[in-house]
């Protein structure tokens, strides 16, 4: 859907190998999952919040409301469950953070790591 709106997107198997991705790419947002193979959505948005605190990132996730996930205990700018709803919700939000690029840090619990370079989608 993001595609076809214009966006170039980059997809990744795991959160390993998003960082890899965001290591060697350049990327303007992130799109990522709660539940992923290895490291979960979490540990990703605290990884990357270590190399770019103002990336704008939206978390997805089937258990959103059961977990209590929210912006400010995640450190991702919008958190969204997954619902009939999700690509209108998820559209809208890239699009509205994509025009306001808002500076995000990290929730006072996950640590930061050595910046790196700002990235593209």
């Amino acid at each position: 859907m993001l595609e076809e709106l214009g966006h170039k997107v980059s997809t990744a198997t795991s959160g390993a190998d998003a960082l890899d991705q965001f290591t060697s790419q350049s990327f303007d947002l992130v799109v990522t999952d709660y539940r992923m193979p290895r490291m979960n959505g979490l540990e990703l948005i605290s990884r990357l919040r270590g190399q770019a605190p103002t990336l704008p990132i939206v978390l997805l996730s089937g258990f959103a409301e059961a977990m209590g996930l929210a912006e400010d205990s995640t450190g991702a700018d919008v958190v969204l469950q997954k619902s009939a709803n999700e690509i209108s919700h998820l559209v809208r939000a890239v699009s509205r953070l994509l025009r306001s690029k808002p500076a995000k840090k990290p929730p006072s619990s996950h640590s930061p790591t050595p910046k790196i370079k700002r990235k593209t989608v």
